[in-house]
């Protein structure tokens, strides 16, 4: 399942994932990601949820970004949900069309039973047709 937390930016999105995050961690058997532009929110997360941050890895396209993704779920078999904090930066898609990808995180999802959750600086009327229906918060 892909969710989509949308909203402006300064909206308070990272807020509300932070507060996702750290009360689905609680309630889960397998393990949690978290991917982040900076390390800035390391101390706000569960000592439990795994922060990568994504510009270490040198992604430049959204190509790469969904193989760092899979190469994430193929070492860990317990993975149970992944967060995306500013997905648009980390994936490399800012004003591109995001529908591909969430495509693909879907199918990821499908297969291998991850849950990913995303915030996204954009407004849900901004959104393609085909993703308005994954939204979940709307700030």
């Amino acid at each position: 399942m892909v969710q989509l937390i949308v909203g402006k930016k300064g909206k308070g999105k990272t807020k509300c994932l932070l507060d996702k995050v750290n009360t689905e961690v609680k309630n889960v058997l397998g393990s949690v990601v978290f991917l982040d532009k900076n390390t800035k929110h390391m101390y706000e997360l569960n000592n439990k949820i795994r922060l990568i941050v994504v510009p270490d890895f040198s992604i430049t396209n959204s190509d790469e970004f969904i193989g760092f993704v899979s190469g994430i779920i193929s070492q860990d078999h317990d993975l149970q949900q992944m967060y995306f904090d500013s997905f648009l930066k980390i994936s490399c898609l800012e004003g591109k069309d995001i529908s591909e990808v969430i495509e693909k995180l879907d199918k990821l999802s499908e297969k291998f039973g991850v849950d990913f959750v995303l915030s996204l600086s954009l407004d849900e009327s901004e959104l393609p047709e085909s993703v308005k229906s994954k939204v979940v918060i709307s700030l």
